[in-house]
């Protein structure tokens, strides 16, 4: 962080305007694949934060009223908008990610797919009656929105998880204060940049900067009404408890650590394949990333077959074709993951690939490191019980499915788990004894589409609805309940009727 005024600001994005910021301290987004530096980005002063505040606040007054299908038509739109350019927000996305074009393109997508289900937002706002509930007396509930929303998100997914967050709470009638990741905020800025070309009125988006001290402001502010967020364990705990200690509904993701169970007869072919893929890439700085392989039985005689897939796994800068994956985020980033992977070589895991020295021609200064494999990990190790955040892939054996189970429901995560396996009973049992709230049976990272939820579980999630789908919409909405009742001597008839006109 500096002190001086950058030459390159990120603005803020504020009642409908891009304002640069008058912040005493700026921060520096660099490219991960270089370290260059790209541009500044503010720490937004406590008057900036209440001018975005007060404008969301002004704006719902008016924005809670547009009819339901008038919010959805907008969604539908912005969806096309982000269709036309899916390109270049993936290279934009890539510059400040370091993330290859191919996973860039993933990362956008699937916010567009969320978007796709905001545009049904009608059908899913759609209260319940019932008649005659007593004589003569009807009962109905309405669902409304609760007015400004709030979102803080993390730097791995700069489109796919703002656009979790801000296009439901917007399309179920709620406007939005956004405040992404210090180090990715170009994405963002783009994203909203498109919002206003897709028809999003003045103010209903909300986009401010910074550190800890932005968020505990917009923590602690008595006007937010909810607050989603997506990061890290210590992170999301202070948003939890800040957030509800100050009344507010809080959706806090947190961190993960995701096994895939493999049975003696699951196609080994099929099984290296996707623990390599799941657990390097994007340079394994994703929450739904396959850190842990657990063999069982004779499925721990592969650990040769995984070594020679990893070995040949690469990575590279976004514009390579043939890298399997960017840098990490930061030097720190990378520092932590070689901590760790020392670690669990001083521990007595057996390092089977070791990618701490990897190096990429052209690009001394970036943040690699090569694929990275363990065996003969045990539960006690500092690999095993750490959220690594890179590519690295540690592996367990036990003799059975019962073992494999236990050990990961004593696990304090529970994001995302799979099973490989020909055997449709073992299946069956893993996927109703395992207490991880997304599983997936012969398919390693089970994220669900937006009509399901992303519905993690225990030390994984701070909360208790989660992000898009019908939960989202629960999230960002109040139930009303009416109970009406009309007298039938009141009806008008006849020559006593009265007209009124207008």
């Amino acid at each position: 962080m500096n002190d001086t005024n950058p030459i390159s600001p990120v603005p803020l994005y504020i009642d409908g305007e891009y304002k640069q910021s008058s912040a005493q301290q700026w921060i520096e987004v660099t490219n991960p694949a270089t370290n260059a530096v790209i541009a500044t980005v503010p720490c937004a002063t406590e008057l900036e934060l209440e001018a975005a505040i007060a404008s969301a606040a002004e704006i719902f007054k008016h924005w809670r009223e547009v009819p339901v299908p008038e919010r959805a038509r907008l969604m539908l739109s912005y969806q096309q908008i982000l269709k036309d350019h899916h390109d270049e927000l993936a290279e934009l996305l890539s510059s400040e990610t370091g993330k290859n074009f191919a996973d860039a393109k993933g990362d956008v997508w699937r916010g567009i797919e969320v978007v796709e289900q905001a545009a049904n937002i009608a059908s899913l706002m759609m209260g319940e009656t019932v008649e005659n509930v007593a004589s003569d007396i009807d009962s109905y509930s309405l669902i409304q929105p609760l007015g400004v929303c709030c979102g803080i998100t993390p730097f791995n997914f700069p489109a796919m998880i703002p656009l979790w967050m801000f296009p439901m709470a917007i399309a179920a009638g709620n406007t939005f204060v956004l405040k992404p990741s210090e180090q990715v905020p170009l994405t963002a800025m783009r994203l909203a940049e498109l919002f206003e070309q897709a028809g999003a009125p003045r103010g209903v988006l909300q986009i401010v900067h910074g550190g800890k001290e932005q968020v505990d402001y917009l923590l602690a502010h008595q006007t937010i009404r909810t607050i989603s967020f997506v990061g890290s364990v210590p992170v999301a705990k202070h948003i939890y408890q800040t957030g509800t200690h100050n009344l507010k509904r809080v959706q806090a993701f947190a961190g993960a650590k995701n096994h895939m169970v493999v049975m003696p007869d699951a196609n080994m072919g099929q099984v290296v394949n996707h623990l390599v893929g799941s657990s390097v890439g994007a340079a394994g700085q994703r929450c739904m990333a396959i850190s842990v392989a657990v063999l069982v039985g004779k499925a721990n005689e592969i650990i040769p077959a995984l070594r020679t897939a990893m070995e040949k796994v690469k990575p590279g800068p976004s514009d390579d074709s043939k890298a399997a994956y960017g840098p990490l985020i930061s030097p720190a980033a990378k520092q932590r993951v070689l901590q760790l992977i020392e670690q669990g070589k001083q521990q007595g895991a057996i390092c089977e690939v070791d990618g701490s020295s990897c190096t990429v021609e052209g690009y001394p200064n970036g943040n690699w490191l090569g694929p990275t494999l363990f065996s003969g990990a045990t539960t006690d190790m500092a690999i095993y019980q750490q959220e690594i955040f890179g590519p690295v892939l540690v592996c367990m054996a036990v003799d059975t499915l019962d073992e494999a189970i236990t050990l990961i429901n004593n696990n304090p995560y529970g994001n995302g788990t799979s099973i490989f396996t020909a055997c449709g009973a073992a299946a069956r049992k893993f996927q109703h004894r395992i207490q991880v709230g997304q599983v997936g049976i012969n398919v390693p990272i089970p994220v669900p589409l937006p009509f399901f939820s992303f519905t993690g579980w225990r030390g994984s999630f701070y909360g208790d609805l989660h992000a898009y789908g019908k939960q989202a919409v629960r999230f960002y909405t109040e139930t009303k309940t009416v109970t009406a009742r009309w007298f039938d001597e009141d009806i008008p008839d006849g020559p006593n009727m009265t007209i009124h006109l207008r």
